[in-house]
């Protein structure tokens, strides 16, 4: 697991990566909300970018390939003998939004019956939720609905980002994108074997996850800057009414 790595030059984000289809899509906007490119412009942008690590979980049968899409992503290797994973296992990967340090926590759980009871007592806390697939296992594609079930047993569903992942191409693919239209997840096809889309898909998945961070540490925060007044006023309800002492200059 590399923890301690600096950022790596192809891991720097300078604008919102594209969805690949936009039938099935989380966002349709082409570039990153208006406040968050402010805040970090004007480097506020609260405890992102100093410590912050969003929690990704990666869902889906045995052996559908989970283990092989996130090597793909992180080591470059694809390795078809690679054995079952065995509860949960992680890597870190860090990249550079805007300007702004943020990492990815990706973590790897294991398909195996056995195993889905220590698996889904890591389930809690993610901000995004991966759900792994084959195209050629109709079946993997059917479980993918109690995969989601199971994690947001753990997870506020209005809080999580859904994304929907076969591990490689085949001829499902529609019925694939109308799964992801149900699930209101984000359809990504990828290919672990080749790497096709693997990194534009783990940059999405980074990219919306920053952006849902700082806005929330926005909204946290009422977007106040340092050098805000604070007034009392006793004949108002509300006794918490800020004004800036500055205008800013962007982010209304």
């Amino acid at each position: 697991m590399n923890i301690l790595a600096p950022v790596r030059r192809d891991r720097v984000l300078a604008e919102l990566p594209q969805c690949l289809r936009k039938e099935a899509a989380l966002h349709g906007h082409k570039d990153f909300h208006p406040r968050v490119t402010c805040a970090c412009q004007e480097h506020r942008t609260g405890t992102v970018g100093r410590f912050k690590i969003s929690k990704v979980i990666v869902v889906g049968d045995l052996s559908v390939g989970k283990t092989c899409l996130i090597n793909r992503f992180c080591k470059d290797t694809f390795d078809k003998n690679y054995k079952a994973t065995i509860g949960v296992d992680f890597e870190m990967e860090r990249f550079e939004v805007l300007g702004i340090p943020f990492s990815l926590q990706l973590w790897d759980t294991a398909g195996q019956e056995r195993f889905k009871c220590i698996a889904s007592t890591y389930y809690r806390g993610a901000q995004a939720i991966i759900i792994v697939f084959n195209l050629n296992d109709v079946a993997s594609l059917e479980h993918t609905k109690q995969w989601l079930a199971d994690a947001l047993k753990e997870n506020d569903p209005s809080s999580v980002l859904l994304f929907l992942t076969p591990a490689q191409y085949a001829l499902m693919e529609k019925d694939a994108l109308q799964v992801a239209q149900e699930m209101k997840a984000e359809y990504w096809a990828v290919s672990s074997l080749t790497g096709e889309n693997v990194r534009e898909f783990f940059f999405r998945v980074a990219a919306l996850t920053f952006e849902a961070n700082v806005l929330a540490e926005l909204e946290k925060s009422g977007a106040r800057r340092i050098g805000d007044v604070v007034r009392i006023n006793s004949d108002d309800s509300n006794l918490y009414l800020t004004a800036s002492k500055k205008k800013p200059t962007c982010c209304p």
